[in-house]
C-alpha cells in the first residue's frame, strides 16, 4: 500500500482503490534477462513497475535500439480496453525489477472498482500508441533515408567517375592538341592545305551510323584508320581519337591529296586531339548535366524548399523523382517500367514530402516482388473528386491468405534483415492522414496497389 500510494502514475487514486490492487494483485519480481511479454504473444497482466527497467528492442536493419521502456512509476501490460495487441518484440527486464501485477480476466472487475486508476491507465495507454506511432513513423522515415542516399550515392557515382575522368584526359588531349599545332604552324601550310584540314575537322561533329557500332565492328574501323594512317608514315597515336567520329577514309584520302609528310603527320595528330577534346567535353557535360538532374530530383523528391503542409502536388513529378532514386535497382534487376501518367492530370491536395514517400515505399515493394525482367506499371487517373494512381506489378502475388494482414505493423514477406514490416503500414497512415484510401488486389502475375487521394481544392 505504502509503494502504490508514492507510484507517479497512480498514486493520487484514491485509497480504496489501492486496497483493491493489493488484494487482488501479485508481487512479482524479474531479474536481468527475464522476457516478461514475448514477441507474437498477448500481455497477460497489468503491469504497476516500481523499481526496475523494462524494454523493448528492435532490429529494423540497422542494428538493435530501444523503441519503449517502463521504469519505475510507470505502468505497462494489458490496459483497460485495449484489442489486446502483441509486443513488437521481447519485454525484457534490463535491471532488476519489481512490479504489482494484475491478471488480465480481473481488469473488467478492476474497471468498476478503480474508476480513477481505470482513467490513468487509459490515458497511459493512448500516450503508448502515439510513442508507438511516432517511433514506427521516424524509423521508416530512416529506412527510407538510408534506401534513398544509396541509390543516390550509386546514381551519382558513375556521372562523378566520368567527370574526373574525362577531365583529366581533358587536360592530356590540350598539350597534344598545342603541340600538334605548334608543328602546323611551322610547316607554313596554304590556304588550300588548310581548309583540307578544316573539311577533315568538321568531320569530327559528324555523328557516326544511327545505330551504334558493336565493339567488334568498332575494334575493326579502329584497325582501318590505324592501318591507313601508318601506311601514311604517320604516328597511329590518332587512330583511336579518330575512330570514334565521322571522319571516313575517304575524307583521310582528301586529306593526303593536299598535305603530306611530317605536315600530314601533325595535321593527323591535331585531328585527333581536337576530336578527342570535343568528344571529352561532350561526356563532361553529359555527366554534369546527369548529376544536376539528380540533385534536382531529390530536390523535388524531398521537397526541401517547401513547409510541410497540404497544397496542390504533381504527382506525376513525384512519381518520375521517385523511379529517379530507385534507377540503379531497377536496372540491376532489368526491369521494365512503364508510366501511363496524363499530362493534365489534376493536381492532388497533399504533403508533397509524405505523398512521396508512400510512392517509395510502393514501387520499392513492386521491385522487390518481380523477377528478373519484370514488369512494373504505374497509371493515373482522376475519378471525380479523387485522383486513383496504380502501381502494378508482374511479380508472383501476395497469398490470400495474408492479403488482409499486409497493412499491420511488423508484418513483413520479406526475408529476414530485409524487410521491417513498417512500410505498407506507414502507407496506410499516410493515405489515411491526407483523407485518402489505399486497397490491394492480388493474384500470380499481377498485384495491384491502388491509391486514391482528393483533388485539389
Amino acid at each position: 500500500m505504502a509503494r502504490l500510494a508514492k507510484h507517479t502514475s497512480i498514486g493520487s487514486a484514491p485509497v480504496a482503490e489501492h486496497t483493491w490492487l493489493a488484494a487482488h494483485g501479485v508481487a512479482r519480481k524479474y531479474g536481468v534477462g527475464d522476457v516478461v511479454t514475448a514477441k507474437g504473444e498477448q500481455a497477460k497482466n497489468l503491469l504497476v513497475v516500481f523499481d526496475g527497467h523494462l524494454v523493448i528492442r528492435i532490429d529494423r536493419g540497422a542494428g538493435s535500439h530501444k523503441v519503449f521502456e517502463w521504469r519505475g512509476g510507470d505502468v505497462g501490460g494489458v490496459m483497460p480496453y485495449s484489442r489486446g495487441a502483441s509486443p513488437p518484440n521481447d519485454v525484457v527486464a534490463e535491471e532488476p525489477t519489481e512490479a504489482l501485477t494484475v491478471a488480465l480476466e480481473l481488469l473488467p472487475k478492476m474497471i468498476q472498482e478503480c474508476p480513477a486508476i481505470t482513467a490513468t491507465l487509459v490515458h497511459a495507454m493512448v500516450d503508448r500508441a502515439r510513442q508507438f506511432k511516432s517511433s514506427d513513423l521516424r524509423d521508416e522515415k530512416l529506412i527510407s533515408l538510408g534506401k534513398l542516399a544509396a541509390g543516390l550515392a550509386h546514381e551519382l557515382n558513375n556521372p562523378a567517375s566520368a567527370v574526373m575522368r574525362s577531365a583529366k584526359l581533358l587536360t592530356e588531349s590540350l598539350t597534344a592538341a598545342e603541340r600538334a599545332a605548334r608543328q602546323l604552324a611551322a610547316a607554313q601550310l596554304s590556304d588550300a592545305q588548310f581548309a583540307s584540314i578544316e573539311t577533315a575537322r568538321a568531320m569530327c561533329s559528324v555523328s557516326e551510323p544511327s545505330a551504334p557500332l558493336s565493339p567488334m565492328a568498332r575494334a575493326d574501323r579502329e584497325d582501318a584508320i590505324a592501318d591507313w594512317v601508318a601506311s601514311h608514315g604517320a604516328n597511329d597515336e590518332c587512330a583511336l581519337a579518330l575512330a570514334d567520329t565521322g571522319v571516313s577514309i575517304a575524307v583521310l584520302d582528301t586529306l593526303a591529296e593536299t598535305v603530306s609528310g611530317d605536315a600530314l603527320d601533325a595535321s593527323l595528330q591535331w585531328l585527333g586531339a581536337c576530336c578527342l577534346v570535343r568528344a571529352l567535353s561532350s561526356e563532361i557535360e553529359s555527366a554534369a548535366t546527369r548529376i544536376h538532374d539528380l540533385v534536382g530530383a531529390v530536390k523535388g523528391f524531398s521537397y526541401m524548399d517547401h513547409a510541410p503542409k497540404p497544397e496542390p502536388v504533381d504527382i506525376r513529378s513525384g512519381i518520375a523523382d521517385t523511379f529517379t532514386m530507385l534507377a540503379s535497382k531497377t536496372r540491376a534487376k532489368s526491369v521494365t517500367v512503364s508510366m501511363d501518367l496524363p499530362s493534365d492530370l489534376t493536381r492532388a491536395h497533399a504533403v508533397g514530402a509524405e505523398l512521396n514517400q508512400v510512392w517509395m515505399n510502393l514501387i520499392d515493394n513492386a521491385l522487390d516482388a518481380v523477377a528478373e525482367g519484370g514488369h512494373v506499371t504505374v497509371t493515373a487517373e482522376q475519378k471525380r473528386d479523387f485522383v486513383v494512381v496504380q502501381i502494378i506489378d508482374d511479380g508472383p502475388g501476395i497469398p490470400k491468405d495474408i492479403q488482409d494482414r499486409i497493412f499491420d505493423p511488423f508484418f513483413t514477406t520479406k526475408g529476414v534483415g530485409k524487410g521491417t514490416g513498417l512500410g505498407l503500414d506507414i502507407v496506410r497512415r499516410l493515405v489515411q492522414r491526407h483523407d485518402g484510401e489505399i486497397s490491394v488486389e492480388s493474384r500470380p502475375g499481377r498485384t495491384a496497389f491502388q491509391v486514391r487521394l482528393p483533388v485539389e481544392k
